[in-house]
């Protein structure tokens, strides 16, 4: 996005206001589509990522776009996802209430369980949803390979330990008790990597098919989850081709891919501005935005995000540290450097925001959400769709 910048006027938009390009979502869209095509892979929105809906009309193949749908993590997901993106609708939790699942059976497609006692359990609940609702619901389950290619065990799906997926030993060990275990399954799920390369899914390939490739030939679907950083720049699309031709063609399975940064990425900011800078250790500006509050990857990473224009401690004139405004000690989102000495009511931008982000900002302290916009970079349409204020924080408490 950074060559979209000059044109962004930081100025012009609501302080703090997170900004989706619209034009940028239309090219990761075409990178995504051209993986599609060539292999006949269909992708997934991963709503957990990126969820503003009023974005997907260029996104929703129902709409013109090129993804299939949406995976969905929760009732709510599932129910945005078959009412505003209108595609197919996967569904993934690490546990099910009945509750939950009987309202997430209204709109999903495919529901993928996490253990076989899950699956045992709610299978006359998925029969009876597709009586009541007239159509086929698929079910898989997650496999957890065993292979660990994170580099952030918060992340990690397949860390020591992790609750997420059935591991090898246990599955066999309920096919050998139960030669039946994967009647009426129709596909099989796995996760392993964040914000990764091919290479990573390439390797893990290998070991989910070492460790589950003899059920493959059995399954309609094969889900590849995740964590696909296929539209950053360098990304091995051609491996990621090969990989998933392997599969579809080895196994005689329809392929499943379910970013969600790749649809995003690059292609959203988080405008905020300079309340007051402060002197401690080093010059401290307080921002109208929060890293607790609005930001929180870069607490539970952690990680620094860039600012348009900023530069590493020390490479320019003016170095400080970037803090927001709650009240949280720690809420500091990094040191950098400017041309300049920054001034109270002085813009910034953060790069690369529309992922993660939105979805996962609070209200802590009652401050206030940004506002939300999108931009198409290509023709200056602008659009400010969201503004927050007193009900939004009072509505969610009681």
């Amino acid at each position: 996005m950074n060559d979209c910048l000059a044109k962004l006027r930081p100025e012009t938009w609501p302080s703090p206001c997170f900004v989706t390009d619209l034009a940028r979502l239309r090219k990761n869209a075409a990178i995504l589509d051209g993986v599609q095509r060539r292999t006949g892979a269909r992708i997934m929105l991963a709503l957990k990522c990126f969820a503003q809906w009023a974005a997907f009309p260029g996104l929703s193949r129902a709409m013109r776009g090129p993804l299939c749908g949406c995976c969905a993590s929760s009732p709510d997901e599932a129910h945005l996802a078959r009412e505003e993106f209108r595609g197919e609708v996967h569904a993934f939790a690490a546990a099910w209430s009945e509750e939950e699942l009987a309202e997430t059976l209204k709109y999903a497609d495919h529901v993928v369980f996490n253990s076989f006692a899950q699956w045992r359990r709610f299978r006359p609940l998925v029969e009876a949803a597709e009586t009541r609702e007239g159509r086929r619901i698929e079910c898989g389950l997650r496999l957890n390979p065993e292979h660990s290619e994170g580099t952030v065990p918060l992340y990690d799906p397949c860390a020591p330990g992790s609750r997420l997926g059935i591991r090898p030993a246990a599955f066999h060990a309920e096919l050998a008790h139960d030669p039946q275990a994967l009647d009426g399954i129709s596909g099989l799920h796995f996760h392993t990597l964040c914000e990764q390369d091919a290479q990573p899914l390439a390797r893990t390939l290998k070991a989910v098919e070492r460790h589950f490739g003899r059920y493959f030939r059995g399954m309609k679907w094969i889900n590849f989850g995740g964590g696909h950083h296929i539209t950053r720049a360098g990304y091995d699309v051609e491996l990621l081709c090969r990989c998933i031709e392997h599969i579809r063609g080895g196994y005689g399975v329809q392929v499943y891919l379910e970013p969600g940064e790749a649809v995003a990425l690059n292609a959203g900011v988080l405008v905020t501005s300079v309340l007051d800078v402060v002197q401690a250790d080093m010059p401290i500006a307080i921002l109208d935005t929060s890293a607790a509050c609005h930001m929180p990857d870069v607490l539970e990473m952690p990680y620094r995000p860039n600012v348009a224009g900023a530069g590493m401690p020390g490479e320019k004139a003016f170095t400080c540290r970037l803090a927001g405004k709650s009240c949280l000690a720690g809420d500091v989102i990094g040191e950098y450097s400017f041309d300049h000495a920054l001034q109270p009511g002085e813009r910034l931008v953060f790069l690369d925001m529309a992922i993660y982000s939105m979805v996962k900002t609070t209200t802590f302290n009652g401050l206030r959400l940004p506002s939300i916009a999108l931009w198409d970079s290509e023709t200056d349409e602008r659009r400010v769709t969201r503004v927050f204020g007193y009900e939004d924080f009072r509505g969610r408490l009681s």
